[in-house]
């Protein structure tokens, strides 16, 4: 056993080589350490001892006394290389960038060029007043050509300072993500352009770039999977410190996907990284790049019905309860403004009006304490703490709970008084405010509660484990701190908690909601694929969301099976999947290719079942509707299933099925008929007409019953046939042209032929009596028949009910 023990201020010293530049770190211990290197956890960079730096470590050797050393490389060595490769080439596009728009910007115009007559188009080098000092030669120019062209393009706005260095990159970006991909019409595939705009945007810092790329090479949309390049773009983006290359690196080491090893101290690394920026964004959720995530699914024709309403209807009725004076509807207008909900643009200036209108009518404690957190911060108004703060005292005194919270921020931190802000602190949080409990957390952490005056680390985790359960950003970051290490008494270390806590935190991010958005205004503007590749961005981050709508688009867009079914098995990964992507899983596994052999196709009926009751335990009723068939066909469900459904699979089958249909039925919340109800329906008069065949008397009351229904079956079409014929033959006798007396008279001069004519009558009227009788039957067996239908289903209702 190895132990390490570091006195208060030891120095540990960390060399760091970046871009051919080196780098000497310092770390300063104040407080001892202690390691055991078979009991706790420590980590080089990026914990609690030692702060990360924008980079990545590797290969990492340790060393042992008394053994042999031992490698530990991260990545393989041809990595990289290749990473290596890929920095240089970066470090020649930024000089070159650097030099061209050195050379715009220093260069006039000739009044040629300003009229527009020509454009910027000459040789690299050669400007209009005065020549450039760095000359490149026209094999570079050729390298580089459409950098050069792109540059060329946007001269103007280069020299006016529009396009620096510092938005170059994202220009570059939205450039590309139009054209980079092409849909072969000949067999529906996509086909890729050129991605050297893509790169030289990565190379200038645009990390969205890196990960499309790494997208690009790992999921081998339009080329061959590349592993090694999407791990390298993977780095390079997360080394960039970028959102969503974070969350994508956590993402697929959580998982260990696309080559990734399954690691999730790693992943937690990254996604921690994440969860912090994560914090400090949702405090700036006014600015115009965040958004709430708006969780509409194109492959849900209610979702995208309802998002083309939200605007024209819902805005406009709130739009107009708010001008009739409604508070509560000034205050929602005012929350769809600020956030950009419901389909509606974010706007900042109008929400403020919204939250002011509707704060100065003293009845909304909450529209008051938000038009008191404006005024405080100034959002699209002038800052006035003074107003903002007896705002928010009546706020609180109205009843307010983020009012009581904000109270102790305000005196934490502005006023300086620890003894007030604990006190509102306290009520916020026994009133189960998530604000209230973290801030608690951060006074028990540092040891500043104004009565209990020392650290106390397991009365913080509390309060930072409780805030996280109300969906606190900065709690779960702290609380999964803990939990990743395990270095607190009473707390187990729990990686993959820790990694779930931090996922849920990132998926909430409103860049990642921006971008969100962003892809579904393209898709109903009908940029379709410029859809795809922003929902293939969000879709790597590990985004449910984001995942199921890029598989809709790859269907849409008559894509290869393997990119809708990437994103799906992505999907299906995650901690609570979407119920629509399991019972897509779900068909495409049970409705399998006839082909393949018996044993694979048990197999694949197997993952059709754990698809549909992952589906029908979140609540699905087609879930549960697909699970009642599979029962019916004699599989097995999983135990968890049948617990969710509170039976076993040792019950009859009935009582299996019965139970199933009736949650399935109580999923539905539809008055009007369903498959469901349907199907219980069924089962239930089933069982009831079991119920009844068990007495004899009854048994023979359903056989009579079913002989009635055969005698109704036959007597009334037989019966309508005489009606017809009867009243036809009425007919003839009444419009025949030969009147009664003529028919005398003819039987009277003709003896021969009356007396046939009256034979002829006489069985007339022989066969009219018995039509008569025949019917008068028929109305006394359907008679009988119906009463014995009305008793059987009388008794059949009182065993159904």
């Amino acid at each position: 056993m190895i132990s390490l023990f570091i006195m208060p201020n030891f120095q540990v010293l960390l060399d760091v080589k970046w871009d051919d530049k080196s780098r000497r770190i310092h770390y300063r211990y104040k407080q001892p350490v202690h390691f055991d290197d078979t009991d706790g956890y420590f980590v080089i960079g990026g914990g609690r001892y030692m702060q990360g730096i924008h980079g990545y470590y590797g290969p990492v050797r340790y060393h042992r006394f008394g053994t042999e050393e031992v490698n530990n490389p991260l990545q393989p060595s041809s990595t990289l290389k290749m990473l290596d490769k890929t920095h240089q080439e970066c470090q020649e596009v930024k000089e070159f960038t650097k030099a061209f728009l050195q050379e715009v910007t220093m260069t006039k115009p000739t009044p040629r060029e300003k009229r527009g007559t020509t454009p910027f188009i000459r040789p690299w080098g050669q400007a209009a007043e005065k020549t450039c000092k760095q000359t490149w030669t026209l094999e570079k120019q050729l390298q580089y050509s459409n950098l050069f062209h792109f540059l060329q393009t946007n001269e103007e706005n280069i020299r006016t300072g529009f396009l620096g260095m510092k938005k170059l990159g994202a220009a570059l970006f939205e450039s590309s993500v139009k054209t980079v991909f092409a849909k072969n019409q000949t067999n529906n595939t996509i086909t890729l352009n050129s991605t050297s705009l893509l790169k030289e945007a990565s190379c200038l810092g645009n990390h969205r770039a890196s990960l499309l790329l790494a997208t690009i090479h790992l999921s081998g949309l339009g080329n061959s999977v590349d592993q090694q390049q999407g791990h390298v773009y993977s780095l390079i983006g997360a080394a960039g410190d970028n959102r969503f290359a974070l969350m994508h690196a956590g993402y697929k080491h959580s998982q260990g996907i696309d080559g990734f090893p399954k690691d999730l101290d790693l992943a937690y690394s990254y996604y921690s990284n994440t969860g912090f920026q994560s914090s400090i964004d949702v405090s700036r959720l006014y600015e115009s790049k965040q958004s709430v995530i708006q969780h509409i699914y194109l492959n849900n024709p209610d979702d995208l019905n309802q998002l083309s309403h939200q605007k024209n209807d819902g805005f406009q009725y709130e739009k107009f309860k708010a001008e009739s004076g409604d508070v509560q509807a000034q205050r929602n207008l005012a929350v769809m403004l600020y956030r950009g909900e419901n389909g509606v643009s974010k706007d900042t200036d109008s929400a403020v009006k919204w939250f002011e209108r509707s704060a100065m009518q003293m009845k909304d404690p909450e529209a008051l304490y938000d038009y008191s957190i404006i005024l405080m911060k100034g959002e699209g108004v002038k800052k006035n703490k003074t107003k903002g703060f007896k705002l928010m005292q009546k706020a609180a005194e109205m009843g307010s709970i983020r009012a009581l919270n904000a109270l102790g921020w305000y005196y934490w931190n502005i006023l300086n008084d620890d003894k007030n802000a604990v006190k509102y602190f306290e009520q916020a949080a026994q009133q189960g405010n998530e604000d209230g409990m973290f801030n608690l957390g951060i006074y028990y952490l540092t040891g500043t509660h104004p009565d209990k005056p020392w650290k106390n680390e397991t009365a913080a985790f509390q309060h930072f484990l409780g805030a996280s359960w109300y969906g606190h950003i900065a709690g779960s970051v702290e609380a999964a701190r803990y939990y990743s290490t395990g270095n607190l008494k009473g707390v187990s270390r729990d990686v993959e908690r820790a990694v779930m806590m931090l996922k849920k935190v990132c998926d909430q991010n409103g860049h990642l909601g921006f971008m969100i958005g962003e892809a579904l205004q393209a898709y109903l503007q009908s940029s379709w694929q410029e859809a795809l590749v922003k929902y293939m961005l969000a879709a790597e981050t590990g985004l449910g969301l984001a995942q199921s709508n890029a598989a809709h688009l790859c269907e849409e867009l008559n894509l290869s099976p393997d990119c809708q079914w990437r994103y799906h098995n992505y999907s299906i990964l995650n901690y609570d999947p979407h119920p629509a992507t399991l019972l897509k899983m779900g068909d495409h596994y049970y409705y399998h290719p006839l082909s393949i052999t018996r044993a694979d196709s048990l197999s694949l009926v197997g993952r059709a079942v754990s698809m549909y009751s992952r589906a029908a335990v979140a609540g699905s009723p087609q879930g549960m509707f697909n699970l009642v068939v599979l029962v019916k066909e004699g599989h097995t469900l999983p135990p968890d299933t049948y617990n969710f459904f509170s039976v076993s699979r040792y019950d009859e089958l009935h009582v299996v099925v019965e139970k199933i249909l009736k949650r399935c039925v109580e999923a539905e919340h539809e008055d009007a008929v369903t498959p469901c109800s349907l199907a219980l329906l069924g089962v239930q008069m089933g069982k009831a007409l079991s119920r009844m065949t068990q007495s004899g008397a009854q048994l023979i009351l359903a056989y009579a019953s079913l002989l009635s229904a055969l005698v109704i079956t036959v007597i009334m079409p037989l019966q309508s046939c005489l009606r017809q014929r009867i009243s036809s033959q009425h007919v003839r006798e009444r419009t025949s042209p030969v009147s009664q007396e003529g028919v005398r008279i003819i039987r009277e001069q003709n003896g021969i032929m009356g007396e046939r004519f009256t034979a002829a009558g006489i069985l007339g009227f022989i066969a009219l009596k018995g039509e008569q009788c025949l019917r008068q039957a028929g109305d006394f067996m359907v008679t009988v028949s119906g009463v014995c239908l009305c008793v059987f289903w009388t008794t059949l209702l009182y065993y159904l009910l």
